[in-house]
């Protein structure tokens, strides 16, 4: 949900404090402005505690890091709808570090939100491309620097075979909607060599349908590891979604479809070759 003008425009002034779990602006604003500003942040999980020694929207975890990244996108997740949830800042560490990042390495992020790992990635040397189907996320990463290339774009829409060489690494928070659709997709960009890090719903550990149950048989061939997260991992951004995190090695010669396998594999015009 985006933020409308004016409380944008009050969250990001200097003088809003923005600290731990409170949000507190010190000073008038008008009642229009007011009303607004207290919507928002009541949607985002804040409670306004008037004691004198207070006086501030206090939120039920720490707020800081991830408000400032809502304000750099311009949006924010309402409790009340099912949308964007940027990646709380612990996870954004734990994800990175799983993937052992290496300078040089690199990474894909297909949905990278408004940024919150590629500069983590960056940060480490790797050289990071990321894909982003909002057009105003997709525009802040390109302002924020740390992607040698942004793909405003379904990422589901996107051909492999378009590159010439697949990625060291790939880190991803896709859609809890169709995210292993979003793993599977993403495993056709990755070397043979590569990793890939995924959050996903925890449905993944006991749905039963042919295409997880046939992902899990992958995943326990390749060495792979599904970790369940704790039930509030997602609480900072908005939601309570139960979640886990997908560990996913490539190797040749398994049943993994990466990037390598699909260049390995006969082009249609070969076959017809005399």
């Amino acid at each position: 949900m985006y933020f409308p003008t004016d409380a944008l425009t009050v969250l990001t002034d200097p003088r809003t404090e923005i600290r731990d779990d409170l949000v507190r602006i010190p000073f008038d604003l008008d009642r229009p402005v007011y009303e607004q500003v207290d919507k928002v942040l009541r949607d985002m999980g804040g409670r306004w505690v008037g004691a004198k020694k207070v006086r501030a929207h206090v939120f039920p975890h720490r707020i800081e890091e991830f408000m400032r990244q809502c304000l750099a996108a311009g949006e924010y997740p309402s409790k009340n709808e099912q949308g964007w949830y940027a990646t709380p800042p612990a996870l954004v560490t734990r994800v990175v570090d799983e993937a052992g990042i290496r300078a040089g390495d690199t990474v894909l992020e297909p949905s990278a939100g408004a940024g919150a790992m590629t500069s983590e990635i960056a940060r480490r040397g790797g050289v990071v491309d990321a894909v982003e189907v909002d057009d105003r996320r997709a525009s802040l990463l390109r302002a924020q620097g740390d992607c040698r290339k942004v793909w405003h774009t379904d990422f589901l829409g996107l051909d492999p075979l378009d590159w010439e060489e697949g990625y060291d690494r790939i880190v991803m928070n896709p859609p809890f909607s169709n995210g292993l659709d979003h793993i599977l997709h993403a495993v056709q960009f990755m070397k043979d060599s590569g990793h890939l890090v995924s959050i996903m719903s925890q449905g993944l550990m006991w749905w039963s349908d042919r295409k997880t149950v046939e992902f899990r048989e992958v995943l326990e061939e390749v060495g792979g590891e599904i970790e369940k997260l704790p039930d509030d991992s997602f609480e900072v951004s908005g939601t309570g979604v139960r979640t886990c995190l997908v560990f996913l090695p490539g190797y040749a010669g398994s049943r993994l479809r990466t990037h390598d396998w699909l260049m390995r594999q006969p082009r249609q015009l070969d076959l017809f070759a005399a």
